[in-house]
């Protein structure tokens, strides 16, 4: 095999990680442009733009995408105008760049072989090249910079340039031509700000002939300039190329404090001369100088060893003592091992293979605990023990892996609420909040879309226009809040504007059109707004684009339904809409309370257990209110704990199991959003890790039940949906009691 087919198994290794990696450039420049239209002349940002779109067009040319190359180089050009003040950032101009990074999408989607560079794309392209080119056009008939190696073009020096010499040492990293990085570019550019006096190039970088890779860079350069400013200069020289350069300038008449800070914070070198040389404190051509003087002496005088280098170095070029004594101490102390931070990408695939895996060892965990257990060996049951506390570490140091914040979901819809509102002509304000919250992967990358569809739905219906905002009294301005953060064991994730509000009266209309509910029945307010989920249900009077052919809300409570989670919806006529998402942490392994009724085991998530009250006699601040007669077909019915009506569900009426009721029954309290029930169980068996299984095909529609663990002992045990069943028990609420009807039921007392 020839060279070129090794580079061209190399390249066509190294794409994927490009189109990855480009991906994620074109995400941080719509980010970047987002948060300039609230400053435009942020120079941070400006630069960041600029240096992502350098390094997608820098790693595109090492591919051959000329395409990509060339249109990205305009789009690098008008960014550069933008950093030296040429241009000033305003909402057409930003409009025109987010358009052309999303063709830098397009191109790299299709240099993935994900779409196709047909006709459509290629006009359009044209048409933004165009406009760029037309946005530029005032500065054609500026003067174009001097170009430098060419006395007869540059300008006369000016005051700024007559000032002290500032000497600057940089030294570019191997990775530095693979990153798409050209030094001799950068020194380019550098000689356009500044007047460089002197230059010299770093040979001892340079690796022996056998070492030398031709694709990897070992070049290091040391400049004497002339400038009032120079920082600013370097700044915009090596913007781009920071993370693959080290750079060290040092003022004229720098003071010897200064050297010795320098070479305390500089990394370790083998030799003196290259420490002194990295701070600045002598040039590489002196310390070439000092190593021939010392190598003359050691010719003249075979006998013995000669003076030392920082000997010399001091005599000839009058460096300080205390310089050199730092040198000296920096050199000889032991090197510590580096400390950066790594990161390592890895396939989600394995990721999953892994708590696969490690959910089938909680199970096995536990079956062995269980036979422990049975044969009553101290010993044995000690290092089950452990090794449960060993598992329960893995497992929570496994799952960590999968956590991400959900901020970077929730930036997605900067450039979604900018370019609807833009659409339907409103003006409104994207406030985002506790975007460092996490949550599972899997989970965040399917609730993208439902979150989507609802800002969508809020900007489309919920929004009014300007104009309507201020005849109502408001601010023209609307307001749209994403914001997460954790809430009983769970991620509650909130969508709300102060927008027109939910009209409950067209709600029942419609739904009473539809035959969604039934004519003379007017329900509850809360249960009117759970109609907007409901299959092909809408209240816009015309269909647009984005809304109105009653497809997708019904979508979405079916998609967060599937991850476990519930959606709820509040809102007031004027005033705006909430919408409320509760989410699990996680869906492969949670920490569990094991519970029985009858024969069957259930699963309660242990996040969302309250306390646990049983029967057992009278007890102060504990009265009954039901009766057993009064319990409804499905088990539900009230009780009154601690002054309160607590409603409570009985799993064996719900279910239909075949047992007959203990003498002792248990009633767990938990947690369910915003509201508390309570679970009527048999035995409680205590705490343990479950690992959750779905359900298959025939039980997907059982209403309380989430999914399924295989225990220890091989049975089976259903895992409770606490939000489903709340909702399913709150209901209780709203059914009469009648308790001077009812005989007397057995109080119930706090136990934990």
């Amino acid at each position: 095999m020839n060279s070129s087919d090794n580079d061209y198994d190399f390249l066509a290794g190294a794409l994927p990680a490009f189109i990855s990696e480009a991906r994620e450039q074109v995400a941080a420049i719509e980010q970047w442009l987002l948060e300039l239209e609230a400053d435009p002349n942020d120079r941070d940002h400006l630069d960041a733009l600029f240096r992502s779109a350098h390094t997608i067009k820098g790693s595109a040319g090492l591919f051959g995408l000329e395409t990509l190359v060339d249109f990205t180089h305009h789009i690098e050009t008008l960014l550069d105008h933008l950093r030296d003040g040429q241009l000033q950032l305003d909402a057409g101009l930003s409009s025109l760049l987010l358009a052309c990074n999303d063709q830098i999408l397009a191109l790299v989607d299709e240099a993935g072989g994900g779409t196709q560079d047909d006709i459509e794309h290629q006009t359009r392209r044209q048409d933004l090249v165009q406009r760029l080119q037309a946005a530029m056009a005032p500065l054609q008939t500026q003067a174009p910079l001097p170009t430098p190696g060419h006395p007869d073009q540059q300008p006369p020096p000016t005051e700024k340039q007559a000032s002290g010499r500032w000497f600057l040492t940089a030294r570019f990293g191997t990775e530095c031509f693979r990153n798409g990085m050209d030094p001799l570019s950068i020194l380019s550019y550098l000689g356009t700000r500044c007047d460089i006096v002197a230059v010299a190039s770093d040979r001892g970088m340079v690796p022996g002939l056998e070492q030398l890779d031709p694709e990897s860079c070992h070049y290091g350069i040391e400049l004497a300039l002339q400038a009032q400013d120079p920082q600013a200069a370097i700044d915009d020289a090596f913007s781009f190329a920071r993370e693959d350069c080290a750079l060290h300038l040092i003022p004229p008449e720098a003071p010897t404090s200064r050297f010795i800070e320098l070479l305390d914070e500089c990394t370790d070198q083998p030799r003196l001369g290259q420490l002194l040389v990295s701070v600045g404190a002598i040039t590489d051509a002196q310390l070439l100088q000092g190593l021939k003087a010392q190598a003359d002496v050691r010719a003249g005088q075979a006998d013995h060893p000669g003076p030392r280098i920082g000997e010399i170095l001091q005599a000839q070029t009058g460096l300080a003592t205390e310089v050199l004594d730092a040198a000296v101490k920096k050199q000889q102390r032991p090197r510590d091992p580096a400390d950066d931070q790594r990161y390592l990408r890895v396939h989600a695939d394995r990721l999953d293979a892994v708590i696969n895996l490690l959910g089938e060892l909680v199970i096995a965990a536990a079956g062995a605990e269980l036979v422990a257990r049975q044969t009553r060996n101290s010993a044995l049951i000690e290092a089950n023990q452990q090794v449960g506390a060993l598992i329960e570490e893995i497992r929570n140091g496994t799952l960590q892996l999968r956590m991400v914040p959900i901020g970077e979901t929730f930036s997605r819809f900067r450039r979604v609420v900018r370019d609807t509102a833009a659409e339907l002509g409103k003006d409104v304000a994207l406030e985002i909040a506790g975007g460092d919250t996490e949550l599972d992967k899997s989970m965040v990358e399917k609730i993208a879309d439902p979150l989507m569809h609802l800002v969508r739905n809020g900007l489309d219906h919920g929004l009014e226009s300007p104009a309507e905002r201020l005849a109502a009294g408001k601010p023209g301005q609307g307001r749209l809040e994403l914001s997460a953060h954790h809430e009983s064991g769970s991620i509650l994730i909130r969508i709300r504007d102060d927008g027109r509000g939910i009209h409950r009266q067209r709600v029942l209309q419609r739904a009473w059109d539809r035959g969604l509910v039934p004519r003379d029945l007017v329900p509850p307010d809360k249960d009117i707004l759970q109609l907007i989920f409901e299959p092909g249900f809408s209240t816009a009077e015309q269909v647009t684009n984005l809304s109105g052919r009653g497809v997708g809300m019904d979508v979405v409570r079916k998609n967060i339904e599937s991850l476990r989670g519930q959606v709820t919806l509040d809102s007031e006529e004027g005033l705006g809409t909430t919408i409320d998402i509760r989410l699990p942490l996680t869906l492969a392994i949670i920490d569990g309370f094991l519970v029985s009724v009858g024969a069957s085991k259930f699963v309660l998530p242990l996040d969302t257990v309250v306390e646990v009250i049983e029967r057992r006699g009278p007890a102060e601040g504990l009265e009954p209110s039901t009766d057993p007669a009064s319990m409804d077909h499905r088990g539900r019915y009230c009780m009154r704990l601690r002054g309160e009506l607590l409603p409570v569900v009985n799993l064996r009426r719900l279910y239909g199991l075949e047992s007959d009721p203990p003498a002792r029954i248990s009633v767990v309290v938990v947690q369910a959003g915003h509201r508390r029930y309570g679970i009527e169980v048999d035995q409680l068996l205590g705490q343990q890790q479950t690992v959750i299984k779905p359900l298959g095909r025939m039980f997907r529609t059982l209403r309380g039940i989430s999914g399924s663990s295989i225990l220890g002992s091989g049975e089976v045990a259903l895992i409770v949906d606490v939000l489903s069943l709340g909702a399913l028990a709150a209901s209780a609420l709203a059914r009469p009691t009648h308790a001077s009807e009812a005989s007397p039921r057995p109080p119930l007392a706090a136990t934990s």
